[in-house]
């Protein structure tokens, strides 16, 4: 009898083992393809068709192919604004063969194009609840942090509400005298390296400087040096990770402990340490901190708000819609001090890079169009005078300034597009999209839609935005450079307020020209970048040293 029941063992292990290695066999050969093809066939019935799925990869080989070699050549003719093929080479190619919704395979996960501005409202707006931000690369979130940016539900609500004070354009007018001495600065030593009245500055560099310094105080206030020390080693972690995704192709490469890769990973390990330093140094002296009138920073708030029981949260629906699914009604999770490490670091890179990359393009567009550089700088000099640091009341003044800012931001946002992915299947435009569809909204091609703003769509037309951004187009959601709904950009009121006083002090000093050096070359990585920098010529105008706030606290920077 033992031997029996030995014998049914040495036969069932085995047996049994391979049974699972069956059904585990099956089902990833189900997820890498008999659940796409059956996705393929649900969206062909309903007239959705797009580049045919391919076993493990999708269409990536493609999508990687035509970038690729759009970012081989440069803008024919140099001065063209028509970017999108350049841009999104893989978009343009195949909306030309499929259409404008049309579904691509981001290796087995299926993305389906929006670019209807109506069903981008439902997506964003009044049926959000529906739909929810998507996991972003490894590699960026390690860069962005699991911040505001990528928090969902009740602890996004419950962030969002502590930080939204910080951008309150009445807090934010408390930082403008620091930034703008920061820009002074700036100009200073341009002036400085111009012995001869004209010198070349790839702005690409220089506004990262700027941009660092403004988001620096906005996140950490009072502490802006120990915030400075950390960013420094933000700013070399972007470089290894912006060469890491350049390599995204190769599975796994992230993993691999190459140098650039290990010395990534003790950055990052260091950064974290020091501002977990930094916020524990905070927490110190915060129990004796009194008002002061300063600008309430990031850090600040999120301290206050850990040190505090969180509030029930409210709910994040802009609609009447029905929730797709239930919402418990307990309080939101406190914050705690990784909470406030990962919000620093999500404003470090978000905050950087969206506003210095407006700054670069707006730049280059004033210098590609002297006559609209001409008109910005009359009204600058007309408003503020050559001498002044402007103010708030100044800034509110730039119409012209206002709108050559956003029709950057039309033609060339930093954000080229987003992605949003299904919480439960839903119907969309009379389409039915089932749950974990990825719906890809490609803002640059709805930007540049001449069905949306006229046949000069690829022209810099700031003219477009006399009557504000809500009147520019033919459709309220035309223009989206930083999202829209619940989850619009926190911190757009700091990118335009540090754009607009930036560009009106230059103006104040400088003439902008193409550099001959200069490669009209848009591309992405990650954001909206030039390929081959930004070199600029700046002839001074030779106005008297600009006079300098004595109180940097005060709200318009005069005593």
């Amino acid at each position: 009898m033992g031997e029996m029941v030995g014998w049914c063992w040495k036969w069932f292990l085995p047996l049994g083992s391979m049974v699972v290695c069956i059904a585990m066999a099956l089902r990833l050969l189900d997820f890498l393809w008999w659940r796409p093809k059956r996705l393929e066939e649900h969206f062909s019935k309903q007239g959705i068709r797009g580049p045919p799925y391919r076993f493990f990869i999708g269409c990536v080989k493609e999508m990687v192919g035509l970038m690729l070699e759009a970012s081989s050549k440069p803008m024919m003719p140099q001065n063209s604004h028509n970017i999108l093929p350049r841009v999104l080479s893989f978009y343009h190619h195949w909306k030309k063969i499929y259409g404008s919704t049309f579904l691509l395979w981001f290796g087995p996960t299926a993305r389906l194009t929006v670019a209807d501005p109506d069903l981008i409202r439902e997506i964003l707006v009044s049926r959000a609840n529906y739909f929810e931000r998507y996991e972003s690369h490894p590699l960026v979130r390690q860069l962005e942090g699991d911040g505001l940016v990528s928090l969902r539900g009740e602890k996004w609500a419950h962030h969002r509400k502590v930080l939204t004070p910080t951008f309150h354009m009445d807090n934010l007018e408390l930082l403008m005298p620091l930034v703008g001495r920061t820009v002074l600065d700036m100009v200073e030593k341009w002036s400085a390296m111009s012995p001869s009245g004209e010198v070349e500055i790839d702005v690409s560099e220089w506004f990262q400087t700027v941009t660092e310094d403004a988001i620096t105080r906005t996140a950490f206030g009072r502490s802006y040096e120990d915030g400075k020390a950390v960013f420094r080693l933000q700013t070399q972690q972007m470089i290894y990770a912006a060469e890491a995704f350049r390599k995204v192709f190769i599975p796994g490469y992230r993993f691999l402990p190459t140098k650039k890769n290990t010395s990534s990973w003790k950055l990052d390990k260091e950064i974290k340490k020091n501002l977990m330093a930094l916020i524990g140094r905070r927490k110190e002296s915060s129990e004796n901190e009194k008002p002061d009138g300063s600008a309430k920073d990031l850090l600040g708030l999120m301290i206050n708000a850990s040190t505090k029981k969180a509030p029930s949260p409210s709910s994040s629906s802009t609609s009447g819609h029905r929730r797709p699914t239930t919402t418990r009604t307990t309080s939101a999770s406190p914050i705690t001090v990784q909470d406030i490490v990962e919000e620093c670091k999500t404003f470090l890179f978000a905050g950087k890079q969206t506003t210095s990359n407006l700054l670069t393009w707006a730049t280059v567009l004033l210098a590609m169009h002297p006559e609209w550089q001409e008109r910005a700088r009359r009204e600058v000099l007309e408003v503020c005078g050559s001498r002044d640091i402007p103010t708030r009341d100044h800034l509110a003044k730039l119409k012209t300034l206002g709108m050559i800012l956003n029709e950057t931001l039309r033609l060339y946002p930093p954000a080229v597009a987003t992605i949003r992915r299904t919480k439960t299947d839903v119907e969309l435009g009379g389409y039915r999209i089932p749950r974990g569809t990825e719906l890809l909204i490609p803002i640059m091609a709805v930007h540049h839609d001449a069905r949306l703003w006229g046949k000069d769509a690829a022209q810099f037309n700031p003219a477009r935005f006399a009557e504000g951004p809500a009147s520019a187009a033919r459709h309220r959601t035309a223009f989206i450079p930083f999202g829209l709904g619940a989850r619009m950009c926190i911190g757009q009121n700091l990118a335009l307020l540090e754009a607009k006083l930036t560009v009106a002090i230059i103006l104040q000093h400088f003439v902008v020209r193409l550099s001959p050096s200069y490669v009209h070359a848009p591309t992405v990585l990650m954001l909206l970048y030039p390929q081959y920098g930004a070199p600029l010529l700046f002839r001074s105008l030779s106005p008297p040293s600009p006079s300098l706030p004595s109180d940097p606290h005060h709200p318009t920077g005069v005593v």
